[in-house]
């Protein structure tokens, strides 16, 4: 049996028999791990004030795990708390872009070390902690991107996707799902179903792929934002998903707060849209 000692942060958390608890991990050295929190509804000196508290959603600290050979549950013994954003908490926008960028890395992160996707997610937890309301739906696109950014699978958004011949930023693009990106009018012409990507709306993915802060004077538009989170959905299920549905994605889009399908059972005007 080995001992494994990382930073990690609670994806997902539900309860197990009496005073259990079955979580999944993101560790910086790791990857995601599943274990098995024994006690942890009840053991203060195991895993803190509260017990199963320290294991949350979105807490983030040491995690000591015990892994035995062939087994995809290890056991978990101990997780020492040093931040746990009660922010996002606090307003329903914030915990679903929360969740929703949760289930990428749960979808798609891979079992071994993973250090930029690790602190890219970090990062994206700690602004939408901190975002007012009205930035919360900004602060989950910018974590997404970087996140997909992080996975490999940034959109092309300064050259074409086909024939890679320089855009000017300054002018709207053709942006095709299948192709990875925008296109010149030729390729256009020839790609297939496109969507029209405004240079303002193509200046904002650029900076969220980048990890760049958000630095407008106001917040996304209703419209603006709903269009932003529909070509996010529609490039995450062309490239990234396996056919599953991506229900905390879903929910965040939807507003659809009643569906209890959150990966924990715990729980144009400033900006042109992408569709114009």
């Amino acid at each position: 049996m080995t001992i494994v000692a990382t930073p990690a942060v609670v994806l997902h958390a539900f309860d197990y028999m009496e005073s259990s608890r079955i979580v999944r991990l993101f560790t910086r050295d790791a990857g995601v791990q599943s274990a098995l929190a024994r006690g942890a509804r009840s053991s203060r000196k195991r895993f803190g004030p509260g017990g199963g508290g320290a294991l949350d959603l979105f807490a983030e600290g040491e995690a000591q795990y015990h892994v035995k050979p062939g087994r995809e549950l290890h056991t978990l013994s101990g997780f020492d708390v040093t931040r746990s954003r009660p922010g996002l908490a606090l307003e329903i926008g914030r915990f679903t872009a929360a969740s929703a960028l949760a289930e990428l890395v749960l979808r798609f992160a891979r079992d071994d070390a993973q250090p930029a996707l690790y602190d890219a997610f970090l990062a994206a937890l700690d602004r939408l902690a901190a975002a007012p309301a009205d930035r919360a739906r900004e602060g989950g696109l910018a974590g997404a991107w970087r996140l997909v950014a992080e996975l490999g699978f940034a959109p092309n958004l300064d050259t074409c996707s086909s024939c890679h011949e320089a855009l000017p930023s300054d002018r709207p693009a053709a942006f095709s799902h299948p192709a990875g990106g925008v296109l010149c009018a030729p390729c256009a012409r020839l790609g297939g179903a496109t969507r029209l990507l405004p240079a303002d709306a193509r200046a904002a993915l650029s900076g969220w792929t980048g990890g760049e802060p958000d630095s407008r004077a106001e917040p996304l538009s209703e419209p603006a934002g709903r269009a932003h989170q529909r070509l996010l959905r529609e490039f995450l299920r062309e490239h990234l998903t396996d056919g599953r549905p991506l229900r905390a994605l879903d929910m965040w889009e939807g507003d659809r707060w009643d569906v209890p399908s959150l990966p924990s059972a715990t729980l144009a005007e400033n900006q042109r849209s992408p569709d114009r």
